[in-house]
C-alpha cells in the first residue's frame, strides 16, 4: 500500500466512523423521543392482558399514555421544524455550462483522473477561495436544485444523486493560468469523493439542518411564531453541542482523504499554484479596500474587478519583483480563457463583491451606476475629491468659521468663496476647535450615507448572475431566500472611521482639488493604493503626512512647503461638487 493510498483510506474511513457517531446522536434523539411511547405500550398491553390490577396502574397507564402523545407531538414538530429549516448557501454568481463548456471539461477530466463524481455545477464567487457546496437540502431555496439528472457531463437518462456545486474563486480563474488553476482545483475536486458517501452526505445534512435551526431561532421578531421557534432553536442547540467535535473531526479527515486521493494529480505545479494563491489574495484584498471600496461609498462599482487584479498584481510584481519569470508566465493561457463570455462573468462577480463587501442594491440603477476603469478618475477620483472638499466647506460655514479672501477682495462682503486657505488658516489657528470640525465632518458624513460604516441591507435579487446563467434571469429573491436576513454587507472591509480620520480624508480632498484646478495636476488611479494625485504625469504620494500635521497638530508648515513645491495657490478658488 503506497503511503498516499494509506492516507486517503485511513482519512475515508475516519470521515465515515465520524459521520456514524453523527448519526448516532440523531438516533439516539429518536429513541428518547419514542421512549414514552413505548412505555405506554407496554403499560396498555400489561393491563389489557390482566397482568396488573387496581385503579393506581390504570390511572398510571393513562398518564403515561398521555405524556407519550404529547411527546410524539412535540418531536414530530421539531422534526418538521428541522427538516424545513434553511440552510445558508453562499452568496455566488452560477456559471451554466453553455456558459463554460471548457471550463466544466477541465473540472470533469480533473473528477475522471481523480476517480471522483465530478461536481454537479460550477459556481463563482468573488474571493480568493474555492470550496464544494452541498444544495441539496429540501428547503435550500428557490434556484437552489434538490435533484438533477446527475453529475457534470453524465446523461440525461438516468438519475443520480446531486453531487456538491463546485465554488471557485473569481479572481483566481483572472490571475492564474490553466494549468496553476486545475493544480489548485485538485484537492478540491477531490473532495466529492467522500461527499458521495451515503452516511457523510447523511450526517451533513442533518449538522446542516441543527446549524439552520439554531439561526433561524436567532431571528428577532416573529410574533406568536416566536416561543416555538425558539424552543426548536433551544433543542437544536442542545444537539450541536454534541455534535461539534464529531462535524469537526469529520470535515479534517475529508479534507485529508481529498488531499491525499489529489497527491499525485500536478503535485509540483501545486506548490507553484498555492504562491499565486497567496499573491491573488494579497492583491484582491488591495483592490477592494483602496480601489473598490472608493467607489462604491459614491455609489459606482467597478465593473471589471477581476480585470483590475490582474492590473493590481502585475503592478505589485513590478514594484516588489515578487515573481522570477513573471513575463513568461503571462504568455501562458489564463484561466478566463475557459469562459465563453469573461466580460459578462467579470461583470455579475463585481456587482456580487459590492453587494457582499458594501452592501449595495443588487442592480444598477439611480445612484448605483457600473464605471469602466478608463473612467474611474474622472467619474470617481475627480468626484470624490470634488464631494469631499464641499461637504468640508458645508460644515465650515455651520461652524461660521470666516473666509480667507471674500468675493470682491479684500475688505468686500458676499458670499463665501471656497479656498483651500480657509481650510488651512482655520486649522492652524491657536485655539481652533479642530474637534468640532472632525465631528461635524463625521455628522455629515453619517447624514450622506457615503461610508462612515457600512450601510444597512437592502433587498437582494437575482440579476447579478443573469449576464451569465441564461436560465437565471427573471429570478427575484430576497435576502433571506438567497443567505438569510442578515443585513448587508455579509464581509465588511473595514470597521467605521473615526473623525479624525474623516478630517484628514476631506482635507487632503480639498489639496487635491485646488492642486487640479491651480497647478495643472490631474486625478488618478493607482492599481494598489486606489485614488492618486498626478503631477506632471508622476505620482505623488507624500501628501498624508503633511496633512495629519495640520490636522493632528496644527502645524501648517510642512502643508505649506508642499504646496509651494507642487505650485498650488491656496488662494485661488477652487470648483467644488
Amino acid at each position: 500500500m503506497s503511503g498516499t493510498g494509506s492516507v486517503e483510506e485511513l482519512g475515508a474511513h475516519a470521515a465515515r466512523a465520524r459521520a456514524l457517531a453523527l448519526l448516532r446522536i440523531r438516533s439516539r434523539a429518536t429513541a428518547l423521543a419514542v421512549l414514552p411511547a413505548g412505555a405506554a405500550v407496554v403499560l396498555l398491553v400489561a393491563s389489557g392482558q390482566g397482568r396488573v390490577d387496581g385503579s393506581a396502574w390504570t390511572a398510571a397507564a393513562w398518564a403515561v399514555t398521555a405524556c407519550a402523545v404529547l411527546v410524539l407531538l412535540v418531536a414530530a414538530g421539531v422534526g418538521v421544524a428541522l427538516a424545513r429549516a434553511r440552510p445558508a448557501v453562499s452568496p455566488t454568481v452560477p456559471l451554466s455550462e453553455t456558459a463554460a463548456p471548457d471550463l466544466y471539461r477541465l473540472v470533469r477530466d480533473l473528477a475522471d483522473r481523480l476517480d471522483v463524481p465530478a461536481p454537479s455545477a460550477i459556481a463563482l464567487t468573488p474571493d480568493c477561495d474555492s470550496w464544494l457546496e452541498d444544495r441539496t437540502h429540501p428547503s435550500a431555496g428557490p434556484g437552489v436544485p434538490d435533484a438533477t439528472p446527475g453529475p457534470v457531463g453524465a446523461g440525461r437518462g438516468r438519475r443520480a444523486p446531486v453531487a456538491p456545486v463546485l465554488v471557485i474563486g473569481s479572481p483566481f480563474l483572472w490571475w492564474m493560468r490553466v494549468a496553476e488553476l486545475r493544480a489548485v482545483l485538485a484537492p478540491v475536486v477531490a473532495g466529492t469523493g467522500p461527499s458521495a458517501h451515503p452516511d457523510i452526505a447523511a450526517a451533513r445534512r442533518f449538522v446542516r439542518g441543527l446549524d439552520a435551526a439554531v439561526a433561524d431561532a436567532a431571528l428577532p421578531g416573529r410574533g406568536i411564531r416566536r416561543l416555538p421557534t425558539a424552543f426548536v432553536g433551544w433543542i437544536a442547540r442542545l444537539m450541536l453541542r454534541g455534535c461539534r467535535g464529531h462535524a469537526a473531526e469529520m470535515e479534517r479527515c475529508v479534507a485529508a482523504a481529498a488531499s491525499g486521493r489529489a497527491q499525485d494529480v500536478d503535485y509540483g505545479l501545486r506548490i507553484r499554484a498555492q504562491e499565486q494563491v497567496g499573491l491573488a489574495y494579497a492583491g484582491w484584498d488591495r483592490l477592494l479596500t483602496r480601489v473598490a471600496l472608493p467607489a462604491w461609498r459614491m455609489g459606482r462599482w467597478p465593473s471589471r474587478l477581476d480585470a483590475g487584479v490582474v492590473s493590481a498584481l502585475t503592478e505589485l510584481s513590478r514594484r516588489d519583483r515578487l515573481a522570477e519569470g513573471f513575463t513568461d508566465r503571462l504568455g501562458e493561457r489564463p484561466a478566463c480563457d475557459l469562459i465563453e463570455e469573461p466580460g459578462a462573468a467579470d461583470e455579475a462577480a463585481s456587482l456580487l463583491a459590492a453587494r457582499l463587501f458594501h452592501g449595495g442594491p443588487a442592480e444598477p440603477g439611480p445612484g448605483w451606476a457600473p464605471v469602466d476603469w478608463q473612467q474611474y478618475p474622472e467619474e470617481v477620483v475627480d468626484r470624490k475629491w470634488r464631494s469631499e472638499a464641499a461637504r468640508l466647506h458645508r460644515v465650515l460655514d455651520a461652524l461660521g468659521v470666516a473666509a480667507s479672501v471674500p468675493v470682491g477682495g479684500p475688505g468686500a462682503s458676499g458670499p463665501v468663496v471656497p479656498t483651500l486657505a480657509r481650510v488651512i488658516d482655520h486649522l492652524a489657528t491657536p485655539g481652533a476647535d479642530s474637534e468640532a470640525l472632525a465631528a461635524g465632518i463625521g455628522a455629515a458624513v453619517a447624514r450622506d450615507g457615503t461610508g462612515a460604516g457600512p450601510r444597512a441591507g437592502e433587498a437582494v435579487g437575482g440579476g447579478g448572475s443573469s449576464a451569465v446563467d441564461g436560465s437565471a434571469a427573471g429570478t427575484a429573491t430576497g435576502a433571506q431566500d438567497l443567505w438569510g436576513p442578515v443585513p448587508l454587507p455579509l464581509f465588511p472591509l473595514q470597521p467605521p472611521r473615526t473623525d479624525t480620520e474623516l478630517l484628514a480624508d476631506h482635507v487632503v480632498a480639498m489639496v487635491c482639488c485646488a492642486a487640479v484646478d491651480t497647478a495643472g495636476a490631474a486625478p488618478g488611479l493607482d492599481w494598489l493604493d486606489g485614488p492618486a494625485l498626478l503631477v506632471d504625469g508622476g505620482r505623488r504620494s507624500d501628501l498624508g503626512a503633511p496633512v495629519l500635521s495640520l490636522v493632528e497638530d496644527g502645524d501648517a508648515e510642512p502643508l505649506r512647503s508642499w504646496l509651494s513645491s507642487v505650485g498650488v495657490r491656496a488662494d485661488k478658488p477652487v470648483r467644488l461638487g
